[in-house]
């Protein structure tokens, strides 16, 4: 009897060292991968003030393994995916580095590579995941970074990321969906940093523009319109360096911010309630169907006020009336009256988001580009901001809002007969005038007369 108590004791005692050593074993204390050192699932590293970790999750709706960073505090909210593209259907994955130095993602059931970071092979090195969420391969012997997880983002930035883009070559860091809440794999919709001219923050479905910022003047995006009422905290900086690159980041807050891309094209700014333990969606876009890309289509304005949304510019008639009737926009508009370049005037829009397209050029004063853009027949609209300078447009005018009440105002170039008949009302003027004068002329001659002939 009591060898069968002693050996039940015993068995429980085993079984209960088992699940304190299964419990253990899902943290690791440490924020590094080094040589020898693997990861299996469902363990994790957590960085250094225990604000993310790495590790393996599973997205809603799903039973796929996936290893990826997520917040310590909201483990849902998933900042960067390994294996987007390639899931595992069980948890045999492990995370290690390899003989050549690389971080790899293992499959443990078939011993096969799931993903690896790919770089140039070194003797040693380690793995860190820091505070900022970024997850850095240096190389041990020097310290030299070989890889980082912030240069190769899903669909978030995070505070100290960079999206960029280079304006010699084209290349972009940029995020990208997922194809949809439960599965990570590449989506429709990227959105990055649009530099060519003057830089701006733009989403693409499928390589068509969806939505854009508006120009960046140093302190906000001209086309997005709550930022003209406040500052988003942490939303907007924007940098460029000798070597052709435009930078936006978000500078290091106090508090949790997120910037990311969702599956149906928008993007989302997220703050972190600390009290409620939830994320507060501080701002979107699009906002509206205006916010939406060419919405009015060429030479149209867009009124999310108004019914219909769409109008002509002043100057401009639909170009396919029964469509455009219809509520159909994407044909636009077209000029009713060409222009004559020398005899043209401008018509100012107040409160826009000014069109795609900008040309910048440094200026002291809205008379400088009002005086640039007369004297080029090329140009069809200026616009004049404090921070830019002038900004100019030709062949084009296509994305344009009216914001009501904030915004840039707009100069439309117009023939001049669509100034209203100004030489009419002159020449009315003038022939009442000249008959008065004939006839007072004709009565002081005849008046003259009869004196001379008495």
């Amino acid at each position: 009897m009591a060898t069968g108590i002693a050996q039940i004791f015993i068995h429980k005692s085993i079984l209960l060292l088992i699940i304190i050593q299964s419990v253990a074993c899902l943290s690791i204390e440490t924020d590094t991968i080094s040589t020898g050192v693997v990861i299996k699932d469902p363990q994790t590293i957590t960085s250094q003030k225990q604000i993310f970790k790495l590790g393996f999750f599973t997205p809603p709706n799903t039973t796929n393994r996936y290893l990826g960073i997520f917040f310590t505090f909201s483990q849902e909210t998933v900042i960067w995916v390994a294996n987007r593209d390639t899931p595992l259907t069980d948890s045999s994955g492990s995370v290690t580095l390899s003989r050549d130095g690389n971080i790899v993602f293992l499959d443990g059931t078939t011993n096969q590579t799931v993903w690896s970071t790919n770089t140039s092979p070194v003797i040693k090195s380690t793995a860190q995941l820091l505070d900022t969420g970024n997850l850095v391969l240096r190389e041990e012997a020097t310290g030299d970074v070989l890889w980082e997880s912030f240069s190769e983002p899903t669909d978030v930035i995070v505070p100290g990321m960079t999206l960029s883009q280079n304006v010699k070559t084209g290349k972009m860091v940029a995020l990208s969906a997922w194809k949809n809440a439960s599965d990570p794999e590449l989506g429709s919709f990227t959105a990055g940093l649009e530099a060519q001219s003057i830089p701006q923050l733009a989403t693409w479905d499928g390589g068509r523009l969806h939505w854009r910022s508006g120009p960046w003047n140093g302190l906000i995006f001209l086309g997005i319109k709550e930022m003209f009422y406040a500052y988003l905290d942490g939303f907007t900086q924007v940098t460029n360096d000798s070597a052709g690159n435009f930078f936006y980041s978000k500078p290091q807050e106090n508090v949790y911010i997120t910037a990311s891309v969702n599956s149906t094209g928008h993007v989302l700014r997220n703050v972190w309630n600390g009290v409620a333990k939830r994320w507060e969606v501080g701002w979107s876009a699009p906002e509206n169907e205006c916010d939406v890309y060419g919405k009015c289509g060429e030479f149209g304005s867009c009124n999310v006020m108004q019914s219909p949304i769409c109008t002509c510019l002043r100057g401009f008639e639909p170009e396919k009336e029964e469509e455009w009737g219809r509520g159909n926009w994407t044909n636009g508009c077209r000029r009713k009256n060409q222009l004559q370049c020398g005899g043209d005037g401008f018509l100012m829009l107040q409160h826009m988001k000014v069109p795609d397209f900008a040309q910048p050029l440094p200026s002291r004063d809205q008379d400088e580009c009002r005086t640039r853009c007369m004297g080029n027949c090329s140009c069809i609209a200026y616009a004049y901001d404090g921070n830019i300078g002038c900004m100019f447009w030709s062949d084009t005018l296509i994305d344009t809002q009216d914001f009501g009440d904030v915004g840039v105002d707009l100069y439309v170039r117009l023939s001049a007969s669509e100034f209203g008949s100004h030489k009419g009302r002159k020449l009315y003027i003038i022939i009442p005038v000249t008959v008065s004068f004939v006839c007072i002329s004709v009565m002081i001659i005849i008046v003259w007369w009869l004196m001379e002939t008495e």
